[in-house]
């Protein structure tokens, strides 16, 4: 697929971040868009940027309220899309969706680690199960699944736990690599990509803790402030020295750094991706450092999580580390 003037585009988590970026490349090109996210608020704001660009006449865009964990609410989406949209089939698929938290299976909450493996690793899996048969009548077809450079490396350095948003994107990484030959034996016209980013700027941080707690809120409540505590605690830090005014003041510098600080920006990762699939790539990776990690992990694995590694690495890539 070289061009998508015309098509029908999903987005999840269009709210913000790389799926807003896409959502506005897509619809720049005249794609019809039906987005969602779980943030109203977000999505609207996503639209109004689309209609400040002035799309190509006629290109519709809508955004749609829809947890992707939940296969009711993806089955809702997709009912609404056909609605709205007045079609039957879907070109594209992009299953971007995706939180952070709950790293430990020792130290954090279940619940929290659950929430974070069934939304990005769920909403992967159920976002194909739930389009597939409109892609399956569409001419032709390409679904887009974002792992992650923790797809490949199951860490976040040798101070941070983080199994479920790693485990989640090693799950969502096979299943994709998984699909080529699916796809290639049953569903011949409809084409899989793994999109795996580094470090991209974009509000993950928040929106994980907004999604986590059901508050779209900035301000952090008294259960955020407790999460953020034992989190910073388990860096050995003394937390009991430190005001809730400094916690919060923590987790918004966190946000900031992580946002700004990017060597990749959400639309420039938006235009990678949306180019590694017109160049129908199986595999794309976003930005430098997801290139230098990758080369990194595979030059010597056994050594992938030792702190010596992820020294190497945090320089090899520019990281900024502490402070």
């Amino acid at each position: 697929m070289h061009e998508f003037t015309g098509r029908f585009a999903v987005v999840t988590g269009g709210g913000t971040g790389m799926g807003r970026e896409l959502a506005r490349q897509l619809a720049a090109e005249g794609c019809n868009v039906a987005m969602c996210d779980v943030s109203a608020r977000n999505m609207a704001e996503t639209v109004a940027i689309i209609e400040a660009d002035r799309p190509p006449q006629g290109t519709r865009v809508t955004s749609h309220i829809a947890d992707v964990s939940d296969e009711r609410q993806l089955i809702r989406f997709r009912a609404e899309f056909e609605q709205q949209h007045d079609t039957d089939r879907l070109h594209l698929l992009f299953n971007n969706a995706g939180i952070g938290g709950g790293g430990s299976m020792i130290a954090d909450d279940r619940a929290d680690w659950e929430r974070t493996f069934n939304v990005c690793w769920g909403g992967v899996y159920l976002g194909v199960r739930t389009f597939l048969p409109l892609m399956q009548a569409a001419e032709e077809a390409h679904i887009v699944n974002t792992s992650s450079v923790n797809g490949f490396w199951a860490s976040l350095g040798p101070a941070v736990s983080h199994t479920a948003y790693a485990a989640a994107k090693f799950a969502v990484k096979g299943f994709s690599e998984a699909l080529v030959t699916d796809l290639r034996l049953n569903a011949p016209h409809i084409r899989v990509s793994v999109v795996m980013p580094g470090h991209i700027g974009t509000s993950i941080v928040a929106n994980s803790r907004k999604v986590m707690t059901g508050r779209d809120e900035d301000r952090l409540s008294e259960d955020d402030l407790a999460r953020a505590r034992a989190r910073i605690g388990r860096m050995g830090v003394d937390v009991g020295q430190l005001t809730d005014q400094a916690i919060e003041a923590m987790a918004a510098e966190q946000h900031r750094r992580f946002l700004e600080e990017a060597p990749t920006t959400a639309a420039e990762a938006a235009t990678i991706i949306l180019d590694g699939v017109k160049a129908e790539r199986w595999r794309i990776l976003v930005g430098e450092d997801a290139q230098k990690m990758d080369a990194m992990v595979r030059a010597d694995p056994e050594l992938a999580y030792e702190p010596v590694f992820f020294q190497r690495l945090a320089s090899e890539v520019g990281w900024k580390l502490g402070g």
